[in-house]
């Protein structure tokens, strides 16, 4: 069947990452985290001492940047001009960053259309905040997965390298609905499921459920554009 893209949108902690990866691997598709692109903006902005206010110089550095998912015996890895920054975006300061350049429009626009460019021959699984409504509006299967905000903060907390604490959690839980807050809420792209997507719910599911379930999906909506051709 004709490879397609498969949006999958969602907040922090709804399993985005985890659930699109393995989907990813069991479609033989490529997996495009458009979040890590966000992450990794961010982390050089304050590396180079760029403030977030100053749009054209937020702008200058998307464009001299290249950001690559590469496949090393480690896993996929997230490089900026060939440096691996894998470990670096993947703090909660991080995310935090990424949450914040995202709001930044010069910035969307240039990541935006590299992300679309990446897609363009389809056998995507591309995750992130607006890649159903904005990015891919025209993909072929879009869903939206969700879950409890105290499910996702448990879920992020586990992240940390050691036993989290409840007081790790309820800092966890509050920056999540500040960044869910903030991403909802912008002016540009905002968080939302898009219309035609599939919302999953995935608080009480594990990821195996998840990945079953669009597996499935996946496979009912090339069938049916194939029977169409």
């Amino acid at each position: 069947m004709t490879p397609v893209v498969v949006a999958v949108d969602g907040p922090a902690g709804a399993g985005k990452s985890t659930v699109s990866r393995r989907l990813a691997e069991a479609l033989g598709y490529r997996y495009i985290d458009t979040g890590a692109m966000y992450r990794v903006i961010g982390v050089l902005a304050v590396e180079r001492g760029i403030a977030f206010s100053d749009s054209m110089q937020l702008a200058s550095l998307c464009d001299a940047t290249r950001i690559d998912f590469v496949e090393r015996p480690n896993g996929l890895r997230t490089c900026a001009d060939g440096r691996d920054l894998s470990e670096a975006i993947r703090t909660v300061d991080a995310a935090q960053l990424a949450s914040k350049v995202s709001a930044v429009p010069e910035v969307r626009e240039r990541l935006v259309a590299q992300q679309r460019a990446m897609a363009a021959a389809g056998g995507v699984v591309m995750e992130g905040r607006d890649i159903g409504t904005v990015v891919c509006p025209d993909a072929a299967v879009k869903i939206f997965l969700d879950a409890a905000v105290a499910e996702r903060a448990r879920r992020r907390a586990g992240d940390v390298r050691r036993q989290p604490t409840a007081e790790d959690v309820a800092r966890i839980e509050q920056e999540i609905a500040e960044r869910d807050a903030r991403d909802r809420t912008r002016a540009h792209s905002p968080l939302r499921p898009a219309t035609d997507a599939v919302i999953v719910d995935t608080t009480d599911k594990t990821i195996d459920e998840v990945v079953d379930l669009l597996r499935a999906l996946v496979a009912r909506r090339t069938a049916a554009l194939a029977s169409h051709t």
